[in-house]
């Protein structure tokens, strides 16, 4: 089994942006008018990540990865839940700022690891296969084509499952698109970085890993091997 230096790394900053991510989508700002969770402007960089742990190591290391960060992600919510309906110290002024925060009811909660697991599946499994089908070939139509087909699974599974009937149908079918949007132009923006990252990991790792022959059943759980 190869050992990889720079496959922890990668897992690390991934795990961060999600739990990062987690704990700002409640920050509503407003783009083009619209209102929209600040994460749209940092969470597609995890789908960067996704895009180089498939690239580089194989859909297996990547999906190996999404389990880590989805059990991590569930792991924190339930904590960030246990520190919200713990009662605070006599005298303890800032109670309702961490309730506001970190209380996120449960149906978001539920939103976000469905959304974050779906979507990051799906953009691992259609980057694999791009990447038989191109012949390794044409590295941006299948950063960008994963992410399309990843992020719109994310988007509509988040905001149907969290803000359904919170939101007017019609904003939030607004939202879903300009948020969808937004994170796919994150990932064409940054496209010439990713490529920098990718073919610099390539000859540092010695890896370019073909799925020709690998097991795309999304439940298999297995740890991240380095």
């Amino acid at each position: 089994m190869k050992h990889y230096k720079y496959l922890g790394i990668i897992l690390a900053l991934y795990i961060t942006f999600q739990l990062v991510s987690d704990v700002s989508a409640g920050k509503i700002i407003s783009l083009f008018g619209l209102p929209v969770s600040v994460t749209v402007l940092f969470f597609p960089i995890t789908y960067i990540f996704a895009d180089v742990l498939t690239e580089v190591y194989g859909y297996a290391h990547a999906r190996s990865v999404i389990w880590a960060v989805f059990f991590s992600s569930i792991i924190a919510g339930l904590i960030y839940q246990l520190a919200v309906y713990l009662p605070p110290a006599i005298g303890f002024a800032a109670n309702d700022a961490y309730t506001r925060v970190l209380g996120s009811i449960p149906r978001i909660l539920l939103g976000g690891w469905i959304a974050v697991w779906t979507g990051g599946m799906l953009n691992d499994y259609i980057l694999a296969k791009m990447k038989i089908w191109t012949n390794g070939k044409y590295l941006w139509t299948r950063t960008i084509g994963s992410t399309i087909v990843g992020e719109f699974a994310n988007t509509v599974l988040f905001y149907v499952i969290a803000l359904y009937a919170v939101l007017p149908n019609d904003l939030l079918l607004a939202s879903i698109i300009s948020g969808w949007l937004i994170k796919v132009a994150v990932e064409v923006i940054l496209t010439p970085w990713t490529y920098w990252v990718i073919n610099k990991l390539k000859r540092v790792e010695h890896e370019d890993f073909y799925d020709s022959h690998t097991n795309f059943n999304p439940f298999i759980i297995e740890a991240p091997k380095f």
